[in-house]
């Protein structure tokens, strides 16, 4: 199948990657001349602006946009929409807040330009592992795009079957899912990643606790001088809590020991937050939720082991560099 992707860098150039070599028609474009001459090497169709990517698809096209949420999106579709014609997609594949998303669809529609969110979970192993995706739009539209689809999803893999999932979407078995219509893929994705703060935060507590049982004000014979790293590494054998999240915090450990690497100024990248603001609305609790979400926001006035474990575990799944605290926070 052929299609544009819009934003090369550290998922969309491997989504890129991934589905050439499922055996689609990849063009691209970024405005960074150095992302497109890679890939251009590695067999996709570089174009030199919005326009001429659009000019290279057959119709009816589809993009996929991955940049990060905001006005650099909001602007890259705005620009697309002028070139597009009647059928064409717009394919929203970054962690865009799902009521922009409805606002934008609404926007298309007159052009009849349809409009398909994508919740994109994978980060920088997607290459390899695949990605899990929360799909919304159109039924018609989603269905008409599943080769994209399927190529990028992990597969069905070793996971073991779920029993009594009888007559259910067996694209869910392979890794996505059409979640909804329009906006109903980034709400998944956005609650998923407010999970991940609070799975996360769980991870940094609990060894930032084994890390200071040899703090000397505890009494002599309670004090233990514990191997984070194997402790880590046990836990991903057969406990009740393995996760991958579990599988990159024993690599960050065994790598760089006490995280003296990371300065523990820990980033929200925006879902934490949309999360929250959705259990208020619906006046649904997420206690853990949002203590994780403020726990970010305190790891920037005042950092702690566990503050370090957060930033190294999202530079394992996302190849997130740290913040920087502001100039008067710096020794």
């Amino acid at each position: 199948m052929e299609i544009g992707i819009v934003g090369l860098g550290r998922m969309g150039g491997n989504i890129a990657r991934r589905l050439m070599r499922g055996g689609h028609e990849v063009s691209i474009f970024d405005k960074n001349p150095d992302a497109v001459t890679t890939l251009a090497g590695e067999g996709a169709k570089p174009a030199g602006s919005l326009q001429n990517l659009v000019a290279a698809l057959k119709a009816p096209r589809a993009l996929w946009v991955m940049l990060p949420s905001g006005t650099i999106t909001e602007d890259t579709i705005r620009e697309l929409a002028h070139y597009l014609s009647a059928e064409d997609t717009v394919i929203d594949g970054g962690n865009t807040f799902y009521k922009d998303d409805v606002r934008r669809a609404g926007e298309l529609k007159p052009r009849e330009i349809h409009y398909v969110d994508v919740g994109t979970s994978g980060g920088i192993w997607g290459l390899e592992r695949g990605y899990c995706m929360m799909i919304g739009g159109e039924k018609a539209v989603v269905d008409r795009l599943d080769p994209i689809f399927a190529t990028l999803a992990p597969g069905a893999g070793t996971i073991p079957k779920t029993q009594e999932r009888h007559d259910r979407d067996p694209r869910v078995e392979h890794g996505y899912m059409h979640a909804g219509p329009v906006g109903a893929g980034h709400f998944v994705k956005m609650v998923h990643n407010g999970i991940e703060y609070g799975l996360m935060q769980a991870y940094a507590e609990g060894f930032h606790i084994l890390q200071n049982r040899s703090a000397d004000g505890l009494p002599e014979g309670h004090r233990y001088d514990l191997d984070l790293a194997d402790i880590a590494e046990v836990w991903r054998r057969g406990s009740v809590i393995t996760s991958w999240l579990l599988d990159l915090t024993s690599m960050a450990l065994a790598e760089h020991g006490n995280l003296d690497n990371f300065t523990g100024y820990v980033e929200d990248s925006g879902e934490g937050r949309w999360t929250v603001e959705a259990a208020i609305e619906e006046a649904v609790p997420a206690n853990v939720l949002s203590a994780a979400l403020y726990e970010r926001f305190h790891s920037r006035l005042e950092r702690s082991f566990a503050d370090r474990l957060l930033s190294a575990m999202r530079s394992k799944f996302g190849g997130h560099v740290e913040g920087r605290p502001p100039a008067s926070d710096r020794s």
